[in-house]
């Protein structure tokens, strides 16, 4: 595929004022400002990891509450098609899959350069993976240092009788034979989840979506609409709600990221219907209320509300990274990076820790995915490296030439 170096490009200041948002309207309607909501929070289990999905102790450098940032826009590298996933190499390279040609390649984020994964494990992608609609080859994530799977490639994809987590192992640019994970993840031409994350307790997450079967998300014995938690083997993970189900919560409708701050604290963002898209504190053996509620107002049944909510216009919100003053959200349909700050150092599950959304990158047409930059330490100030993958070409944009594009995103405050 053509890449390109990401050295001499030119780079673009954005100044975001905490508060301020950009909106979108519908097409056929205008839209309601970007809102942050009251939410309440189920409570952990005891003897359980705590309500972050954390069983380490918050960092001690805390959270960072950053009224305003700036950011600096570089590409790294153009021409991938349909890029989905996003994740870190121990070398410093990225892994990034491609959803529809079901493959994946590595970044070099110094020099641009662009490389095919090969080997028996990319065969098996290649066919037997089924790209249609928002399914195929999706999630990817690599076991953590000193972990059970370390440096192991793990891999969400659509195969004939549903989605499913594989493993394998990368040696240089070979993939070796892929074994499972995780099987028989109801699968649908829409709604198929798909985002893999390890947590700060060294525990695969999973993010299903309700496959078209809307029910199912708040049906604790099926495995769509919800995130799961387990081993790298597949099983349950100690400390779940429940011992013998890798359900870790439920009641949702699509959710692609998922992300943890300083704290422990999980974070995850998720597709809406009509309404509300959202943001969420995920907390275990929470129940988010779909489909029975979009957005906030199910407290009162039990629901867990989010703690930032947007019209659906304005977001569609995918990828999901965290520093240590806010969480950005890849926006699909509404073209843009959100910010999301912290208003509390300590963290919290409610609303009231979170400041208003704004959008702090609006020109780079659909969002995909983010990633904090592993190789470059936040600064005390709340700086911050992201990369960030365009999604102009899965079917639903406007690609531009050199489409798509994997862009680094260099957050400072303001001021």
């Amino acid at each position: 595929m053509p890449a390109r170096a990401g050295g001499p490009a030119l780079a673009v200041g954005l100044a975001v004022v905490l508060g301020a948002c950009s909106g979108g309207a519908p097409d056929d309607a205008p839209a309601p400002a970007p809102s942050v909501t009251t939410a309440t929070s189920a409570p952990a289990d005891p003897g359980t990891p705590d309500a972050s999905g954390s069983s380490q102790a918050p960092a001690a450098d805390g959270l960072l509450v950053v009224p305003e940032v700036r950011v600096d826009v570089a590409e790294v590298a153009t021409g991938f098609p349909a890029p989905w996933g996003l994740a870190a190499l121990a070398d410093g390279t990225l892994l990034v899959s491609l959803r529809d040609e079901r493959r994946l390649v590595v970044v070099d984020p110094a020099t641009g350069a662009v490389e095919p994964v090969t080997g028996p494990g990319a065969d098996d992608l290649r066919d037997g993976t089924v790209a249609r609609g928002e399914s195929g080859l999706l999630g990817v994530a690599v076991g953590p240092a000193g972990g059970a799977a370390a440096g192991e490639v793990f891999v969400y994809r659509t195969a004939p009788d549903g989605n499913e987590v594989l493993r394998g192992t990368l040696a240089g640019r070979e993939l070796s034979a892929l074994t499972p994970v995780v099987e028989g993840v109801p699968a649908a031409s829409t709604h198929d989840g798909g985002r893999l994350a390890f947590g700060p307790d060294g525990h695969l997450y999973v993010t299903t979506g309700d496959a078209q079967q809307r029910g199912a998300a708040q049906d604790p014995g099926a495995l769509a609409g919800k995130i799961l938690r387990v081993t790298v083997d597949g099983d349950p993970a100690p400390g779940n709600p429940d011992p013998a189900s890798p359900v870790w919560s439920l009641g949702h409708r699509n959710v692609q990221g998922i992300a943890w701050d300083a704290t422990g604290r999980m974070l995850a963002s998720e597709f809406g219907q009509d309404t509300f898209d959202e943001l969420n504190v995920v907390v275990p053996g929470g129940n988010y209320g779909w489909p029975d509620v979009e957005g906030t107002g199910g407290a009162a049944a039990g629901f867990v509300d989010p703690v930032a909510t947007w019209p659906t216009s304005d977001a569609s919100p995918s990828g999901i990274a965290v520093t240590r003053e806010g969480a950005y959200l890849a926006g699909l349909r509404g073209e843009r990076l959100w910010r999301v700050p912290f208003a509390s150092p300590d963290g919290g599950t409610d609303a009231a820790a979170f400041g208003a959304p704004h959008a702090v990158l609006t020109d780079r047409g659909r969002l995909r995915a983010v990633l904090v930059d592993p190789a470059t330490p936040p600064g005390d100030d709340g700086s911050a490296v992201l990369y960030v993958l365009t999604s102009n070409t899965d079917g639903r944009g406007e690609p531009r030439d050199g489409d798509d594009r994997l862009l680094r995103v260099t957050v400072t405050p303001a001021g």
